[in-house]
């Protein structure tokens, strides 16, 4: 369900407002009574009354997710911690963090966090070349398939285009940005972490991220900037909202815990120690009260599930209907690094009501660049291309992930090779088509990002025209492959 506005309030604020209704009466009494004397909220019992951490909320000028309001975004930090940060990475594999001030529209806040963010988009800077090579690369064990060719279009800011890094062009690196590391409890627009993407203008990111929101499954906001760092000439960025705890705890009506897969982790079984696990999940929401127990109870069943107990009690752990939109999604968007893929770019949302797993889709720069023609039940490789009957190239199968970062999810293979699951899967997928590529409406959402994305330095009109038409192509092709296929037909 797509979050509205109240939703923004984490849901222990929602589930208790009587209790916090009535503890800022008796504070306002307690200020008339005792003047400017300072009151501090002891809490006992119910510790879900604890609404956040967030005790500095930085206002901002204007809301950074409105798209009919021009956004920028500069950053500074010394060259000398810069460096260390680079050298860091580079020699060591370490995203190091170091302290920047960041203006967002206007509104300069202090001593932030930045450390670099990605995996195999970083590997360039790992090159022969020294730090400023600004070779593209894929890391050992990610590489596509032999026989397999990088999707068509890749280059700086091309559809779904491994970008060109350089160190010695700090605005060209993809960044974390965190407001509360150097300095507790601070956020900014309620948000602790923003994630600066790298490449422009990245359309096909911001139309897959828009599509899914349009669909009503949790996704990620974002914004368009113009972007600097240390003076430099302004590119334009994508910038994301990061999930925290207060995106965690905002996502659902429902109280849940919202856990992230690492690039190293493996959708397997591997024992009850949750220490195991831990190097391989995080944790983002609920510590101290919840842990990574629903994660391996539902590894340690599906490694030992027949394909009858699969089939029959597979919805009694998973949201079934939801994880169907999920992975049709998926494929309509001809994702080629979802769950599934190298990355392991996914969140799993556990409902502590329910009791039940749901999957929630992240890091969507791949998605809307590979094979327009992979059906409904053609798995996406990494090259792009497409092949009949769920199975990935290159894939591990139904034991997981592949060792040194391969693709393959275990549940998601099952789940597409199970007849118990083929209508539920195909109901999904045609709704979603009929949305969003058969009404046209995708191609839409595309000319209203296009209409947000400001032009810079680095992104002239004629640049950002060329690459509109070029996805709104394949927008139509994808609309036309699919429109008689049998499943849309079936329907």
């Amino acid at each position: 369900m797509r979050r509205r506005l109240v939703h923004r309030l984490p849901i222990p604020v929602r589930r208790h407002w009587k209790i916090l209704a009535a503890f800022l009466a008796f504070v306002a009494v307690t200020v008339g009574v005792f003047g400017q004397a300072r009151v501090r909220p002891y809490i006992t019992g119910d510790t879900t009354v604890i609404a956040s951490r967030i005790t500095e909320n930085v206002a901002g000028s204007v809301d950074f997710f409105d798209a009919e309001t021009a956004h920028d975004v500069s950053i500074e930090f010394s060259q000398s911690d810069y460096d260390d940060m680079i050298a860091a990475y580079r020699d060591e594999g370490e995203k190091k963090w170091i302290t920047a001030d960041i203006t967002i529209d206007g509104t300069l806040v202090t001593d932030v966090g930045v450390r670099l963010k990605g995996n195999s988009t970083l590997m360039g800077l790992r090159g022969t070349g020294g730090p400023g090579g600004g070779k593209r690369g894929i890391p050992e064990g990610m590489e596509p398939p032999v026989g397999t060719a990088m999707p068509e279009g890749r280059g700086e800011g091309g559809p779904g285009g491994m970008v060109t890094l350089s160190a010695e062009d700090p605005a060209s690196l993809p960044l974390l940005i965190n407001f509360d590391k150097y300095v507790a409890g601070r956020a900014y627009q309620g948000m602790t972490q923003l994630s600066v993407r790298p490449g422009s203008p990245v359309l096909n990111e911001a139309v897959s991220l828009s599509s899914t929101a349009e669909s009503g499954q949790p996704t990620q906001r974002y914004a368009y900037t113009t972007y600097s760092v240390n003076g430099s000439p302004t590119q334009t960025r994508l910038v994301l909202e990061h999930p925290d705890e207060g995106y965690a705890n905002s996502l659902f009506d429902s109280d849940g815990v919202l856990y992230k897969a690492k690039a190293n982790s493996s959708f397997t079984y591997q024992g009850d120690d949750q220490t195991t696990y831990a190097e391989q999940f995080d944790q983002i929401n609920a510590e101290g009260s919840q842990d990574l127990q629903p994660i391996i109870s539902l590894l340690k069943w599906l490694d030992g599930a027949s394909d009858e107990q699969f089939d029959a009690e597979l919805a009694d752990r998973v949201d079934v209907e939801s994880f169907a939109r999920y992975v049709a999604t998926q494929n309509l968007l001809v994702n080629s690094d979802d769950m599934a893929g190298p990355g392991k770019n996914y969140y799993l949302w556990y409902d502590l009501e329910t009791k039940k797993i749901s999957v929630v889709s992240w890091d969507l720069n791949l998605a809307l660049s590979g094979n327009s023609d992979a059906g409904p039940h053609d798995s996406i490789g990494m090259g792009g291309g497409a092949r009949p009957g769920g199975a990935d190239p290159g894939a591990a199968g139904p034991g997981g992930g592949m060792p040194g970062g391969g693709g393959g999810n275990a549940l998601k293979e099952r789940f597409l090779a199970s007849e118990a699951f083929t209508s539920v899967y195909e109901d999904a997928y045609r709704d979603l088509y009929r949305q969003l590529f058969g009404s046209g409406r995708a191609v839409e959402i595309l000319d209203e990002i296009a209409r947000a994305v400001p032009l810079s330095d680095g992104l002239g009109a004629e640049k950002l025209t060329s690459e509109v038409e070029i996805l709104r192509a394949r927008l139509q092709a994808r609309a036309d492959a699919l429109a008689a296929n049998e499943v849309i037909v079936a329907g």
